[in-house]
Formats: C-alpha cells, sequence, structure tokens
C-alpha cells in the first residue's frame, strides 16, 4: 500500500547501491563537523562495538519511505560516528539500493517511492523502486532496525523468512538482510556481541494509529499477553541488558499530536460552483428526514440526530464525510454511520490523498470519498480513539521506563516529540517545530523525522548518554544544521 504525503525540496547528495561502508556509503560524516580541538572520551560506556534495534525512526525511514541517503542521515549512522571519536568500531546499515525508496517483493511493489515536493505540491520521485526483498543481503548489521516493525517482531520467527513473506507474517526489509532465513531481529543484534546498544520500542502505535485505531492491518494494540508489545519489548530490553553492559531505552512518541494527524483540516472538502452543492444538499435530505424518523420512534436521541446531520454544503470549504462507527446503527433503515468531521476529529495524511477521488476510479455518481461518500474509519482519529491510543501510550511507556536495566540511559523521545509540537525547539539556529512544510523536524511522512530531524535525536541522545556514563560525545560539535530537511528529485 502506498501513502503519499505533502513533500518538501532540497538538495544533497547522491548515493547508489546496495551495502555496506564498503560500497561507498560512509559510516559517518564526522570529520566534516567534529570539535577537533576537544579530546573526545568514552567514559564509564564502552563503544567499541554497537548495535541499534527499533523501527522505522531507527531505520532511517523518512518522507514515508526507505532510501539510501535518509539512511546514511539515520541518528544512529550519526551517533557511531561520534562514537568513534571514543573507542567506537565500524557501524553497517543494510542499504537499500537506489534514493527513489520502496521495496518489491517477487518483483511487485510492496511499498511504494518517496515523494518530492515538484513546485506545486507532492508528486513521487522519477524511476521506480529497485530494492528487491528476496535478493538476500544476509547481516547482522550494526543498524538492526526495521522499518515497521512492531514489539513482538523483535522475537517473532519467521519475520525474516521467504516462507513469512508468502503469508504476509515477515517483514521485507528484514528478509533482505536477515542472517538466515530463521534469524530473529534480536538474534541478529545479540549474534554480534555489541558492548553498547539503543533500542527504540516498535511502531505498533504509529501504525495503530495511521489506520484509525481500526486495526487493519496490524490488529488492535494489543499490549499484554504472549503475542503483544510487551512480550517483544520488554523481553528485548531483558536480552539485551543481560549481554550487553551499556545501553539507552527510548520511550515511544505520541503519534496523534504530529503533523501525520494535524495538518489536514476538518472542512477540506472545496466545493466550487452552485450546482455541485445544490446536488449533494439535494442527496443528502432524505438521510436527513430519516434521522428524524429514528428519533420519533425512540431508536436515536435528539443530541444524535444533532450529530449525524449533515449540514448545509455551500460554495468554499466544507466538512469532510466521515464513518464512525461509534453511532448507533440504523444499517437496518439503510442509514450508514456518517456525518460530518467536526473540529474534534483527526484526519490523516493518508486519507487527504484520495479526498475528493471518485471510489470506483471512474464514476463519481457511485460515491466521492469524503464529498458523498464517507471517509473510512481507517483515514480517521474520533476523539475516543486518541485518547484511547493515548491512555494505552502512557501505560507502555511507564512500563519501558520500569524496564530500563540499572545503569542504562532512558531517552524521552515521547518527550522530544511533545516539545517539538508545542513549543518547538530551537538548536543551533534552527527553530524547530511541528509544521508539516517548514517546521524542519518532520519528515513528509508528518511521523519520521527529517535527516535534521534524525541529526536532533542524535544530539540529545548523546547528552542522554553523556549524563549517564560521563563520556562527553556531545563536545565533540554535532550541528544538526548540517542535515537537510528534504531532498529532490532525481537525488
Amino acid at each position: 500500500m502506498k501513502f503519499k504525503y505533502i513533500f518538501l525540496i532540497t538538495t544533497l547528495f547522491i548515493f547508489l547501491g546496495c551495502s555496506n561502508d564498503e560500497d561507498g556509503y560512509p559510516n559517518n560524516m564526522v570529520d566534516n563537523y567534529a570539535n577537533q580541538y576537544v579530546t573526545i572520551e568514552s567514559g564509564d560506556a564502552d563503544f567499541s562495538t554497537y548495535v541499534s534495534m527499533g523501527a522505522s525512526i531507527t531505520a532511517g525511514v523518512s518522507d514515508n519511505s526507505l532510501f539510501a541517503a535518509a539512511q546514511m542521515n539515520s541518528y544512529p549512522n550519526i551517533l557511531a560516528g561520534y562514537m568513534s571519536m571514543a573507542g567506537g568500531g565500524e557501524f553497517t546499515q543494510p542499504y537499500v539500493s537506489d534514493n527513489v525508496g520502496g521495496i518489491l517483493v517477487g518483483g511487485e511493489e510492496f511499498w511504494g517511492p518517496r515523494l518530492f515536493f515538484d513546485g506545486a505540491g507532492p508528486a513521487e520521485v522519477s524511476g521506480t523502486p529497485t530494492t528487491e526483498s528476496t535478493n538476500i543481503v544476509p547481516g547482522p548489521y550494526s543498524n538492526m532496525a526495521m522499518p515497521y516493525a512492531v514489539g513482538i517482531s523483535y522475537v517473532a520467527p519467521g519475520v525474516g523468512s521467504l516462507a513469512g513473506l508468502e503469508t504476509g507474517a515477515a517483514n521485507p526489509w528484514y528478509v533482505r538482510t536477515a542472517s538466515s532465513d530463521g534469524a530473529t531481529m534480536l538474534g541478529d543484534a545479540l549474534m554480534q556481541q555489541p558492548s553498547f546498544v539503543t533500542f527504540e520500542p516498535g511502531n505498533d502505535f504509529a501504525s495503530y494509529a495511521q489506520f484509525g485505531a481500526s486495526g487493519f492491518p496490524f490488529g488492535p494494540v494489543v499490549l499484554d499477553g504472549p503475542t503483544g508489545m510487551f512480550a517483544g519489548v520488554v523481553g528485548s530490553i531483558q536480552a539485551l541488558s543481560a549481554a550487553v553492559p551499556n545501553g539507552v531505552i527510548t520511550t515511544i512518541p505520541d503519534p496523534t499530536i504530529t503533523p501525520d494527524w494535524n495538518s489536514v483540516p476538518y472542512n477540506a472538502i472545496p466545493l466550487a460552483d452552485q450546482a455541485t452543492v445544490d446536488q449533494i444538499n439535494g442527496a443528502f435530505a432524505p438521510a436527513n428526514g430519516a434521522l428524524l424518523a429514528a428519533q420519533a420512534v425512540g431508536l436515536i436521541s435528539a443530541d444524535e440526530v444533532a450529530l449525524r446531520t449533515l449540514g448545509t454544503r455551500v460554495v468554499g470549504a466544507n466538512p469532510v464525510l466521515i464513518e464512525d462507527e461509534t453511532l448507533t446503527d440504523l444499517s437496518a433503515l439503510g442509514l450508514p454511520s456518517w456525518r460530518d468531521a467536526n473540529e474534534n476529529d483527526k484526519v490523516s495524511l493518508l486519507a487527504s490523498t484520495f479526498l475528493g477521488v471518485p471510489a470506483d476510479g471512474v464514476n463519481p455518481a457511485n460515491g466521492v470519498w469524503g464529498v458523498t461518500l464517507a471517509l473510512p474509519d481507517l483515514g480517521v482519529l474520533l476523539p475516543s480513539e486518541v485518547q484511547e491510543i493515548q491512555t494505552l501510550l502512557a501505560t507502555a511507556n511507564g512500563a519501558i521506563a520500569g524496564s530500563v536495566p540499572n545503569g542504562w540511559a532512558l531517552f524521552d523521545l515521547h518527550g522530544l516529540y511533545n516539545e517539538v509540537v508545542t513549543t518547538g525547539v530551537f538548536e543551533d539556529d534552527f527553530n524547530m517545530t511541528g509544521d508539516l512544510v517548514f517546521g524542519g523536524f518532520f519528515s513528509l511522512d508528518g511521523f519520521n523525522p527529517t535527516s535534521r530531524g534524525s541529526a536532533l535525536i542524535a544530539k540529545r541522545m548523546l547528552e542522554a548518554i553523556d549524563a549517564t556514563y560521563g563520556s562527553n560525545l556531545s563536545e565533540a560539535g554535532l550541528d544538526i544544521g548540517d542535515f537537510p530537511t528534504n531532498y529532490p528529485d532525481g537525488l
């Protein structure tokens, strides 16, 4: 499934190929940024073999895809560069084959290319994905983070197997890079006998929110039980702490506060002419009348009638028509659970790509998404769903904080995201905010960071490492301004 979002424009470097450092992808760019006049010390930490685990944020996903240039600027690769000044060794990453992004499974597109800003709006970059999940480039790699990995996938068998691809149980990025068909991400991390690890819990909450808390395609966020998030995350932390002397555990950011869910206004339907307005209002009138009839026989309350009554459309901005599964089921009367969105609802960037598009691709008479056909649940977060996600997230982050091994650092990624969104972060002459287009921190998928955002994460994490281990990595001179916020077509 492709996700197309609003994008920006800039420039960077060109990197081609699929491999590790030996094929042209530098381990880091420390020589460009480091303060050469400071002696960097490791303190009580041992950086000789650094391994990272995590999901999309850690893998280097940016602008809705994994591509080589963004991988190079992943926060673990940045960290490794500064660790190399204090005894750190080589850091390898499973680079994809191009800067188009996306991945193929058996030649068929599983995930689409990144987007770029073409001067008017988002557009797919030129070219087609060339990274094939079944072309195995076996690891293990120092960066063992995989795009869209969920907590249980770190320890689940089959997530890296070709057989798992056939059943939909495998992560295609891990299939491509697993050390063996039966490997697990945790096992590949431990195989390297790391002296230092960073661990970011999975994409459970981001993925759950992305599909409107509907559960598709990953199922609900299950915290407890043998296949729940805690089993994977806490189990991974325990296994890592038993084998690795030093490390950092991060909290999970709140997806509902990000531009992904706060960039599309609830009244995002523009109607340009009175004839269209009159046609839609005429189509809505019978449904509104039927709601009053349902109230008259006691099926719904006056408050629900008010909520469900579709407002009069006008030339100009109009509310998105949405599905609301919390409404009383009146399907027996031929009334779907539809209503107008209001300022308390959140519409995703994903949904914005098909608002106003005919549902059958050809005939608007069969319904236009968000206009005459309700935007499905996967594109909307209701207030109750936002509360559900935030409540579950608080529980998860509390459990993660309580699972940090003695002597390890806890990095509050959740808090950093909140800081960017609520107050902004002024760092190295740059003011990073929660704005999608010009904020600088969020890439154009609205959730994963830009390369400059990854640099900010790395800089804050260096400070957390120093505070815990007595090192002085943060004195090495990391400047987030040396990292781009966006990439052009033809990279």
